[in-house]
């Protein structure tokens, strides 16, 4: 099995919708790995030589791997596949890592995303919580069932259609989530210790994932560029933004990535490349230490003061992004602190047509901090309460990047004060 660079993914919480950015040219499967006829056991000995091999910490998190082997591969028995399944997933819950899981076959098939960029399903990304047993939405997508009925990033879902979460498995949740164009789902979510249930349409959904205006004000002609998920269409889709802004000769820029849960690590890359024109992006550091460092290219598309918006729904790629700009001074973040991924995973086909997608490294913001769990600090900090966040992330988010959206109105006050210290030839003012 060859997983090119590219294929890296970031965001590989569960996603409630039948495909998520996993570009399907960046997974490749072998002619030896084609001819193999998987059965039962053959599938588990699989899935546990490749978590031996490349799982990112080498103590498999405290876990006795070789143990593991003898009560799963060597010392059991399984009628069918299904039998098998079952044991890979209790295998993998061993790591204690969420983001290392297994898909059956259906499973793999809907992660991998259409070229059409049509999703069917209510638009969440969710993951297990460790604290809670609960599920964990990283974020809804924008324009979706679960944003418009009114999801936010950080509610814990504690039943799906009546059916209790605690405990329940990531892959298991997606599969009651997902289902029939226009049926309806219950989630019944908890925010900030009150429940709610909230009654959504499954839909056809498409993502565009750059959404870019001028705003014009004060200041001047300002680009709002929101991103709100690093898929294959990412980079290219900012770069066009970027130059349109450019010819339009905006002042400044404002980059909101709040409630973006992720995506393609190269996509991240490519985009830090066009805001940074010199320094380090990110690294990636495997299990043995090796660590893989990507640098800017001396090709940033603009040098004009910035600004990035960012929340606890920032998450994998967003904070990549997000730390490249800080660490490099290149802009200033505001906003509450990112949710905290610091990980990289890979998808793998298996021999049964399957899929695994498995931690294989962890990375660290240009100036070496590991962000997992803990999240990356704005330089401004701006909470939004309850009423805020509704009035902006309700319905058609109409708001957002306005003058009623107090942090895109802070953001402002930020770029002015940048774009005054920039015309002096001085530092950028608030760092």
């Amino acid at each position: 099995m060859v997983m090119t660079k590219k294929g890296l993914i970031l965001g590989t919480t569960a996603v409630a919708i039948s495909t998520v950015a996993v570009t399907g040219a960046g997974i490749h499967l072998s002619q030896s790995q084609a001819l193999i006829q998987s059965g039962p056991k053959e599938t588990i000995d699989e899935v546990w030589q490749i978590i031996n091999y490349q799982y990112v910490d080498a103590t498999f998190n405290q876990t006795d791997w070789l143990k593991v082997r003898q009560e799963y591969v060597k010392n059991a028995a399984y009628k069918n596949q299904e039998d098998s399944y079952k044991a890979i997933r209790e295998m993998l819950g061993k790591l204690k890592d969420p983001y290392t899981r297994f898909m059956n076959p259906e499973e793999f098939k809907n992660m991998q995303i259409d070229t059409s960029g049509e999703l069917t399903g209510v638009g969440i990304q969710i993951s297990a919580d460790e604290k809670t047993g609960r599920l964990l939405v990283i974020s809804p997508i924008e324009n979706t069932p679960a944003a418009e009925a009114g999801i936010l990033a950080q509610d814990l879902i504690i039943k799906i259609d009546g059916t209790d979460t605690k405990g329940m498995d990531v892959n298991d949740a997606v599969e009651l989530i997902r289902g029939e164009q226009g049926s309806q789902v219950t989630l019944t979510i908890e925010r900030n210790g009150e429940v709610q249930d909230y009654d959504i349409i499954r839909e056809k959904i498409e993502i565009h994932p750059v959404k870019a205006s001028i705003r014009n004000t004060e200041l001047g002609k300002v680009g709002y560029i929101r991103l709100t998920t690093f898929n294959e269409y990412a980079a290219r889709d900012m770069q066009k933004a970027i130059k349109e802004q450019e010819q339009a000769n905006v002042v400044g820029y404002v980059l909101d990535l709040r409630s973006n849960p992720g995506g393609l690590l190269y996509a991240s890359i490519d985009i830090a490349r066009m805001w940074i024109n010199q320094g380090t992006i990110v690294s990636t550091v495997d299990r043995k230490g090796i660590s893989d460092r990507e640098s800017a290219t001396n090709k940033a598309l603009t040098d004009k003061p910035l600004v990035v918006l960012v929340d606890g729904g920032s998450a994998s790629a967003s904070e990549i992004l997000s730390g490249a700009l800080k660490d490099n001074k290149r802009a200033t973040l505001l906003g509450t602190k990112t949710f905290g991924k610091g990980l990289v995973q890979s998808v793998r086909r298996l021999g049964d047509g399957s899929g695994l997608a498995v931690t294989i490294a962890k990375y660290l913001t240009p100036n070496g901090t590991d962000i997992n769990k803990e999240g990356i600090p704005p330089n401004v900090v701006l909470k939004l309460n309850e009423s805020q966040l509704k009035e902006l992330y309700g319905g058609d988010r109409s708001k957002l990047g306005t003058q009623e959206d107090p942090q895109f109105a802070k953001a402002l006050d930020i770029l002015n004060k940048n774009i005054q210290a920039q015309k002096s030839g001085e530092p950028q003012a608030v760092k």
